[in-house]
């Protein structure tokens, strides 16, 4: 493998961890859309352990505005119930003793266009570390050519394969940005 690939490799390991960063922080905004990923990761201590909603029963969505935790043991249910309570999250909660049904109230217009400041700022801060990926790959493929590692043919294609891994990532993150806003606005 060439130094040329070597940093191609890490820029795009750099971007794919850039864009899944940010797909998970806005899979946690709350839209107008239940999901799982709202209440899956909430955390709570039961039987002097830190576990996970997740850990404690199966999830599920139910049409048009709830989340339906099937709890494995019934002990848990009020625990349950108490985190996502104080999770702050918008949600209502019930429960059957086995069943915890997650009612999400819609959003107001306010409400909507703080959540889409939000993700716009999460959106640009994003863009903002492929930028600066971007310019430390860029750097270390001049550095390398000043150096005599590589030829300017590798340089170019280096360079070219930069941006086109940037442009591609730029996109993704777009695309994410314009399906979280859209879910908002529903």
């Amino acid at each position: 493998m060439t130094i040329t690939e070597d940093i191609i490799k890490d820029f795009e390991a750099a971007l794919a961890g850039v864009t899944g960063k940010f797909k998970q922080e806005i899979a946690q905004i709350r839209g107008n859309k239940p999901s799982p990923d709202m209440v899956q990761d909430i955390r709570l201590s039961l039987y002097d352990q830190t576990l996970s909603i997740r850990e404690l029963g199966s999830l599920s969505v139910l049409p048009p505005r709830t989340i339906q935790i099937t709890v494995w043991d019934s002990g848990a249910t009020a625990p349950i119930v108490k985190a996502i309570e104080a999770a702050h999250l918008g949600l209502s909660t019930t429960n059957d003793g086995q069943n915890i049904r997650c009612t999400l109230s819609p959003l107001g217009n306010e409400r909507r266009e703080e959540l889409g400041k939000l993700v716009g700022k999460m959106a640009e801060s994003a863009r903002i570390q492929i930028r600066a990926r971007r310019e430390d790959a860029m750097k270390r493929l001049k550095d390398s050519k000043t150096s005599g590692i590589i030829t300017e043919d590798d340089d170019f294609r280096g360079r070219e394969k930069v941006q086109k891994a940037t442009d591609k990532a730029n996109g993704d993150i777009e695309s994410m940005f314009k399906n979280k806003i859209g879910e908002l606005g529903e």
